[in-house]
């Protein structure tokens, strides 16, 4: 299955960001698993090589290693990608930092590398991202925020990480608007806790009851919301929340 979004005869592509690992290893198996083109980024050459090895389709991988919060990394992953594949049709913002403390504790390295990863990173991949969409009049990016930026809970301290990614939240939105009348759509899925290996399986217990649901989410969850959006045609400017309640107020 392709991107119904896509009026081309090729292969649909996709662009992920910190696509080596937990959510956006995910990610790039759902697509190909649709049929698409994946175009992974992550910060080393080594870790796109164990994710190539892990997903096993290199006709339709392409790995394209840098520090997504450089300018240059974001150019030349779209151009790669249009160079190897024709076309791109989806971006996902997937690189992100989260680090949960007290908001007194953060460190001036720990805002700097908050704000290149989680908002140098949405910039840059979407700036090339748009420009290519924009000249195709096609298109969609698709964010990934965090819930907690839409419902700040108590016991998850996390004021820098919910300011950017409430941003970006937002800047969805405005964003959405603004490339309407290109036929490219802005969406973001805000996930909760997921079951990535950044979380031990001692944590799950305090984590499962973080949702009313009462447990955390799993990768293939999220990698569902949005490949729902990659298709949404009529669809833009959604902030769509997959994390079992904990954005719906407090419980």
């Amino acid at each position: 299955m392709q991107d119904s979004s896509s009026n081309s005869s090729q292969t649909s592509t996709v662009v992920i960001t910190g696509a080596s690992s937990g959510i956006g290893l995910g990610l790039a198996r759902a697509y190909l698993d649709r049929g698409f083109n994946v175009v992974a980024n992550a910060r080393t050459d080594e870790r796109l090589a164990a994710a190539a090895k892990e997903l096993g389709n290199p006709a339709r991988f392409l790995g394209v290693a840098g520090d997504i919060g450089q300018r240059a990394t974001a150019a030349t992953l779209i151009e790669r990608a249009v160079a190897r594949f024709g076309q791109v049709d989806v971006l996902v913002n997937n690189a992100g930092i989260f680090n949960a403390k007290p908001f007194v504790e953060y460190t001036e390295e720990e805002l700097d590398q908050l704000v290149a990863t989680n908002l140098k990173g949405f910039v840059y991949a979407s700036q090339a991202a748009a420009k290519h969409m924009v000249a195709r009049r096609r298109g969609h990016i698709v964010n990934i925020t965090a819930s907690i930026a839409l419902q700040p809970n108590q016991q998850v301290p996390a004021v820098l990480p919910v300011l950017i990614k409430g941003g970006i939240n937002a800047a969805t939105r405005a964003l959405a608007l603004e490339l309407a009348p290109h036929n490219v759509k802005v969406n973001a899925v805000a996930p909760g806790i997921v079951d990535t290996p950044l979380y031990t399986p001692e944590m799950h217990g305090f984590l499962n009851g973080l949702a009313p649901a009462g447990r955390i989410a799993r990768v293939q969850e999220i990698a569902d919301a949005v490949l729902y959006l990659t298709g949404a045609d009529f669809t833009t400017g959604v902030v769509l929340p997959v994390d079992g309640g904990m954005s719906t107020g407090k419980w």
